[in-house]
């Protein structure tokens, strides 16, 4: 995406949704074969001895009847994961997804014409308001380019969700609320919400129909701020966000019944394009690089956020912005390109408006007054107690002695390259394998979002052994070979977790035992069901980075970004 082009006059975005590929079934046999591959590293001969016997029980039993009724659901629909992905994986999940889910990151931080500065907050937040304005038009009208694998189209389907998007807490499994129309599909909502101390207010972006600009945006913004500073703070209801989403759920549910005008801004909420955090550094600090940056993306202000809408800008003091973003409607590579096609609208311009000053008669915006109770503050209070206490560390490096163009010089994936050396950096650290997920893309197919590639391998390991002698160049090149075919294989369908996944969740519909296979110990000690001790993801190779908390209480989650030069 280094060279992307954002904009397209010949094709339109959604054009090619009807005509990609559904998504596969996987082979049964190739699923287990590659399980077997996946759990070795973490296996002595007679815990291997043991799993290799339960999935041989499995592939000639239960495991062909389930993959039966799997090859049943694939045919009635083109993506047979879709649904069941979106509830096990984030809607059917009752931890805190703010703290736990959400991603987020610098975007857009440009230390290139931007350094982080007092007093340029509301004119910078105008000017990303403008282009992320930009960028919900070229979507809205299906101007955005369509992405592609050399000449086949990517699913598109999640660039819907970025806008007009809010995921709604229920006590035993939430919903996704989408809002977003194109032109040709008719009216989308055009306003926008933003939160400051405690305090929520709405405006339209839109002023006989043309997006307001950078000055008429600062206009709108500037009256929010003195707003704020001459009353009193607000009720903080953005802190339930961050609950527990059963609590949250019930929370929500009792505000509404308190007074109907409570839902009907939470509806104001929910259908906005996305929410301004503006954040005036209490008590959190204003971030002076990466690492402060992706810390407070990931647990800044909650009275200042909706934890629960598909995009937060944060916009911080000194003139530097963070994202936050739910995990659930759509993956970061989304995000990734609405940041960097700020980033690059912003580098052609010098980080400046150069059009006209004029600011047109404009209705002032409006303040959303939740009316609260007792209950609802003892509520916010706990939640934010609760929050205050998340254990998250956050270290942001980079590594400039090389970087893609090096590597690639020694006929290497620079990915792969960089996820070795984090299995190497893992071993030498804990003197064992490290049990890793990256995220494999499966755009090329309908709705299509991700697979799990592990690249803990046995050729890995083997070179992580021989590195005490770092002459054996051949390890790392059969090492190599074997990630870049795992994960070719994942893209195109033919990994195995989602597989696996599909078979469990037939049992569970079917009302069957859990299968042997995901009680023995190797399925959770390998990663499975959840349990990789490195979550992993390459951000692309752009500007534009950011992370996602661990996906356990002891793990690592390593998100990166590569460069030609670092």
């Amino acid at each position: 995406m280094d060279n992307q082009t954002f904009e397209s006059t010949a094709e339109r975005t959604f054009q090619y949704q009807n005509t990609l590929p559904p998504l596969p079934v996987p082979s049964l046999e190739g699923t287990l074969s590659k399980y077997l591959d996946a759990v070795k590293p973490f296996a002595s001969e007679d815990e291997f001895r043991n799993t290799a016997a339960v999935v041989k029980r499995f592939g000639e039993g239960l495991g062909r009847h389930l993959h039966q009724r799997l090859l049943e659901r694939a045919k009635i629909k083109r993506n047979w994961l879709e649904e069941w992905w979106l509830d096990t994986a984030y809607l059917e999940s009752r931890v805190s997804s703010q703290i736990y889910v959400n991603f987020g990151g610098p975007g857009p931080y440009l230390e290139h014409c931007w350094p982080s500065c007092e007093g340029t907050q509301l004119e910078r937040t105008s000017v990303i308001v403008w282009l992320t304005l930009q960028y919900w038009d070229l979507i809205r009208k299906e101007r955005l380019a369509v992405h592609k694998s050399g000449n086949k189209p990517f699913d598109m389907d999640q660039f819907r969700m970025l806008f007009c998007t809010c995921k709604v807490p229920g006590v035993t499994k939430d919903t996704i609320l989408n809002y977003f129309k194109t032109e040709s599909e008719g009216p989308c909502p055009s306003h926008i919400v933003v939160m400051r101390r405690g305090r929520v207010f709405t405006f339209d972006v839109l002023c006989d129909g043309c997006i307001l600009t950078p000055p008429e945006l600062l206009r709108q913004l500037t009256y929010i701020n003195e707003n704020c500073d001459a009353e009193v703070e607000g009720e903080d209801v953005g802190a339930l966000t961050t609950e527990e989403r059963t609590r949250w759920a019930k929370a929500r549910e009792h505000l509404i019944s308190i007074d109907p005008v409570n839902k009907t801004i939470l509806e104001t909420i929910q259908s906005s394009l996305f929410i301004i955090s503006l954040d005036d550094a209490r008590p959190y600090s204003t971030p002076e690089n990466y690492t402060e940056m992706t810390l407070l993306s990931l647990t800044g202000d909650p009275t200042i956020r909706w934890g629960d809408k598909s995009y937060n800008t944060i916009s911080f003091a000194n003139g530097t912005f963070v994202s936050n973003c739910d995990h659930a409607p759509y993956d970061a590579m989304v995000l990734v390109s609405l940041c960097y096609y700020m980033d690059q609208k912003l580098k052609a311009n010098g980080g400046k408006w150069k059009g006209l000053e004029t600011v047109r008669a404009l209705p002032l915006p409006e303040e959303l007054l939740f009316t609260v109770d007792d209950r609802i503050r003892k509520d916010i209070a706990l939640a934010k107690e609760q929050y205050s206490k998340t254990d998250l560390q956050v270290v942001c490096r980079a590594f400039t002695a090389f970087g893609k163009a090096a590597i690639k010089k020694r006929k290497l994936h620079p990915d792969t390259f960089v996820q070795l050396a984090m299995q190497l950096a893992y071993f030498r650290q804990h003197a064992r394998p490290g049990s890793c997920y990256e995220t494999a893309a499966t755009r090329r197919f309908y709705h299509g979002r991700t697979e799990t590639m592990r690249p803990c391998t046995t050729e890995a390991q083997r070179w992580c052994q021989l590195m005490l002698d770092p002459t054996k160049r051949r390890a790392l090149f059969a090492a190599s070979s074997t990630h870049n075919k795992l994960m070719n294989e994942a893209q195109n369908g033919k990994g195995f977790d989602r597989h696996l996944l599909g078979l469990y969740l037939i049992a569970k519909e079917e009302g069957l035992p859990v299968p042997e296979l995901y009680s023995d110990p190797l399925y959770a000690k390998s990663g499975g069901g959840g349990n990789f001790v490195i979550s992993s993801s390459l951000v692309g190779y752009t500007t534009i980075l950011g992370a996602v908390a661990p996906m356990v209480h002891h793990g690592y989650g390593f998100f990166y970004r590569i460069r030609d030069n670092r």
